[in-house]
């Protein structure tokens, strides 16, 4: 059974996410908070496997939950749900240690596959965030009448880019890769350079961009 918490200060919302996710059979919901606060305590309480945080709570919002439940219950997975699709909030809510972002509208087809996702340590995004990043992207290309700079990274690149915006840590990368450890960072850094990013948060965010992560 995968454990969950939800934290929504509205309890409607909080009764239909405990009925989507527990008629699975396989996810138990073992705590309810109202609040950003309780989230908090409840998380370092239950050490749930994921917890599904709404962006916009009292006391707390979700992305300063996020980061204050990364920090004291690491072994936690967050998806933050959420009604906005834009680029700013989702990069905070992946810097704050997210796994999964959803938009509120789409909710009840994804929070079962966004909670199994996470809790195996793959990222989740609601399929129109995906879009709507893709169509950013290549509106802002086209303006800048740029060409897309993914042509630029080596085939190896590619698949330790891809890696890491599954979650994958660097080491974690070389033993699948047989390679050393040194040789992925310097992969890493090298493509970062390349695509004008910056930290894992903006990796998995190109990836989604690029259609690497699929929702």
């Amino acid at each position: 059974m995968i454990r969950v918490l939800l934290a929504d200060d509205h309890s409607v919302v909080r009764q239909g996410l405990r009925v989507w996710l527990e008629r699975s059979g396989t996810v138990k919901v073992v705590g309810e908070a109202g609040d950003g606060r309780e989230a908090v305590t409840l998380a370092e309480e239950l050490q749930p496997d994921v917890a599904v945080l709404d962006i916009a709570m009292p006391l707390l919002n979700g992305i300063e939950a996020t980061a204050q439940i990364t920090k004291r219950s690491p072994n936690t997975k967050i998806i933050i749900l959420s009604m906005h699709a834009d680029e700013s909030y989702i990069l905070r809510a992946l810097a704050a240690g997210a796994k999964g972002y959803l938009l509120k509208e789409s909710t009840e087809s994804d929070v079962l596959p966004a909670v199994r996702s996470v809790q195996e340590g793959k990222p989740y995004f609601s399929a129109s965030i995906a879009q709507v990043l893709l169509e950013d992207y290549m509106r802002m290309m086209k303006q800048n009448n740029l060409q897309d700079s993914f042509d630029l990274l080596t085939e190896r690149e590619k698949e330790v880019l891809q890696l890491l915006a599954h979650g994958k840590s660097n080491k974690e990368v070389a033993q699948l890769l047989n390679l050393s450890p040194h040789t992925i960072d310097s992969h890493r850094t090298n493509l970062m350079q390349k695509l004008e990013l910056h930290n894992t948060a903006e990796i998995v965010l190109y990836a989604v961009r690029k259609g690497i992560i699929v929702p």
